[in-house]
């Protein structure tokens, strides 16, 4: 079984949520490509990784929203390597980064009033503008 992934100190994914299988690679490979199984798929149960809170969790899913199955797991895949257990890790390190950003709880936007000065250089630039566009008015006499 795979070993619990440890985002941080208070955020892990335990065993019992994952989901690891080996499957054949797709691409050019050789002799070997219909032989060996080097392409690991990790699927995680969102609702199972221990220290997330309700707004880390919501940012998790919508993160993920694309890449979530049919039974509602994270299915991610890696065949990078030739080598199972480094796809495996490279599958481990993905699921971190996610989890990771997830985690950061982004600033809130506060609404503030454009200044003096730059409403008064966007009417200067309108100003301009259609003084630019009067000029090319005139008289085809």
């Amino acid at each position: 079984m795979a070993d619990p992934i440890q985002v941080n100190e208070r955020v892990f994914v335990p065993e019992r949520a994952q989901k690891l299988k080996a499957v054949r690679s797709g691409g050019p490979g050789g002799q070997n490509v219909n032989k060996v199984s080097n392409k690991a798929e990790l699927r995680i149960d969102l609702a199972l990784i221990e220290g997330l809170d309700e707004g880390a969790l919501a940012r998790l899913r919508h993160l993920v929203r694309n890449q979530v199955d049919a039974d509602g797991l994270w299915m991610m895949s890696s065949d990078r390597f030739r080598d199972l257990p480094k796809n495996i890790e490279d599958n481990r390190a993905k699921a971190i980064a996610v989890i990771a950003e997830a985690l950061v709880v982004p600033k809130t936007r506060h609404k503030t009033r454009p200044s003096k000065g730059s409403k008064e250089r966007r009417i200067e630039s309108k100003k301009r503008i259609g003084a630019v566009k009067a000029g090319r008015q005139g008289s085809w006499d």
